[in-house]
């Protein structure tokens, strides 16, 4: 009878995968002997694996080279990286290497760029796309942006105020952006997503205000739906929609020569995980050239915001199981040196699932259980995956500790976690590394930053 963890594996999925792989009953990832890194920094702890980010950059520009060139599309391709998904310097130094751009949703967004442009990482050939709802400071951020440097700034409008907002804070040329406020998917609670301007208004908004105004040039249409880039009859339906808005709008703003087709690629959550990026791009601008064909009209420039898709597989978090607890005939709970509310908290927050997998004791006998987090709120827990209903892992055993692991967590979960700050129950932000190749392939590892301690928690409470 196959009971060990490994045949559940096989009997599951087709494994090892491109990423994952056995050695010596332990997890190997990328390349990576994860038990070693364990032992060298400890649980918990999250890391990032460099190398990917430029790894899914090229992956897709890849994609849309190949695309354009089969189907003799005629625009050019801008792949930009969403900053919102993660803010750190090292995913920005990394992601720059690729010659992308940069999409910013906020104020400080535009510290950020300013510095990186200072510090020789942002050549003036980069476009920037200023997304999101703009208070004043944002205002204010973005004229600074235009005044200090030659950056190829696009403001995508978010309302109409905006435009006058712009008008006043900034001398000179303005290259501007309309985003489409698009339909929600039938599930949400709303119909119309708060961000952009209605389908039925965008060109009476640009007859009425922007095309007479000798400061403004029209360039782009930004589209942006939160289920991202999905073969599914919503998605298909919504740019359809967008299309016919861009061709309309073209034909009387001659400007007008880009298309943002906002809204990201998936990323990999299970080990079941399948997706045709590849059909999805040509499909895509098959249906972009087949649309400007018809309206006798140029076929545009294609920017995607990518920002799960560019970091979320490089990220991983290692806890350490340190305790069973058998709360009835039917639960046991494996409780973790950390918390899922905290320092995974889409799993709290959205339900979000990742791929996890133990590290080491691959070939034991495995259980059924549940995952627990050190706070004291009954929602900090785990348990269940995309592809059942429950976990399995190798069966406890106090005298061996059972690693895991959660991969792919690369986007959003520092900042939605509050990184470096309070935690619920105060517990510990983990130790972050950093992991990298050098020029001959060696792996190499450096310490982020450390677990947080008491005294940083006094401190920030006012107690120091």
């Amino acid at each position: 009878m196959r009971t060990k963890y490994i045949d559940l594996i096989d009997q599951t999925f087709d494994f090892p995968q491109d990423e994952f792989n056995l050695k010596n009953d332990n997890l190997i990832f990328h390349g990576i002997d994860l038990m070693e890194l364990i032992e060298k920094y400890g649980t918990p702890m999250k890391f990032n694996y460099l190398p990917q980010i430029s790894h899914n950059i090229q992956r897709a520009k890849g994609w849309f080279r190949e695309a354009m060139n089969n189907i003799g599309y005629n625009g050019n391709y801008f792949y930009s990286y969403c900053t919102k998904s993660s803010h750190f310097s090292f995913v920005l130094d990394e992601a720059l290497k690729n010659d992308i751009h940069i999409e910013t949703s906020s104020a400080f967004d535009i510290d950020i760029i300013l510095n990186l442009y200072n510090d020789g990482k942002l050549p003036n050939t980069r476009f920037i796309t200023c997304n999101g709802y703009k208070p004043k400071q944002y205002i204010d951020n973005i004229a600074k942006m235009l005044r200090e440097t030659d950056l190829k700034v696009i403001t995508i409008i978010d309302n109409i105020q905006e435009v006058q907002d712009l008008l006043d804070a900034t001398e000179g040329e303005l290259n501007i952006g309309i985003r489409i406020a698009s339909e929600e998917e039938p599930k949400f609670e709303f119909y119309t997503s708060r961000l952009g301007i209605r389908y039925r208004e965008i060109l009476p908004f640009y007859k009425a205000i922007l095309h007479d105004n000798p400061r403004i040039n029209v360039k782009m249409l930004h589209f942006f739906i939160n289920t991202g880039i999905n073969d599914t009859a919503y998605y298909w339906n919504e740019l359809t929609k967008l299309l016919r808005i861009y061709c309309d709008l073209k034909k009387v703003c001659p400007t007008l020569d880009s298309l943002n087709i906002g809204g990201g690629f998936p990323i990999k959550k299970s080990l079941a995980f399948d997706f045709d990026y590849a059909y999805m791009v040509k499909e895509i601008l098959t249906q972009v050239k087949r649309m400007c064909m018809d309206n006798e009209i140029p076929e545009p420039h294609i920017f995607t915001e990518f920002g799960s898709f560019t970091v979320g597989e490089s990220g991983g978090a290692i806890f350490s199981v340190i305790h069973q607890k058998q709360q009835n005939d039917r639960e046991k709970w494996n409780m973790i040196d950390s918390s899922f509310m905290t320092n995974l908290p889409d799993t709290w927050a959205i339900n979000q699932r990742f791929i996890m997998l133990p590290i080491n004791r691959w070939n034991d006998d495995y259980e059924r259980i549940l995952l627990g987090g050190l706070t004291c709120d009954s929602d900090d827990y785990y348990n269940s995956e995309q592809h059942s209903n429950a976990i399995y892992l190798p069966k406890f055993n106090k005298n061996k500790t059972l690693y895991i692991g959660f991969f792919n967590t690369g986007a959003y979960q520092e900042t939605i976690g509050g990184f470096g700050g309070l935690k619920h129950c105060l517990i510990p932000e983990p130790k972050h590394v950093l992991i990298q190749r050098d020029e001959n392939g060696r792996i190499e590892t450096s310490v982020f930053s450390e677990e947080q301690t008491a005294n940083d928690y006094l401190k920030i409470l006012g107690y120091k």
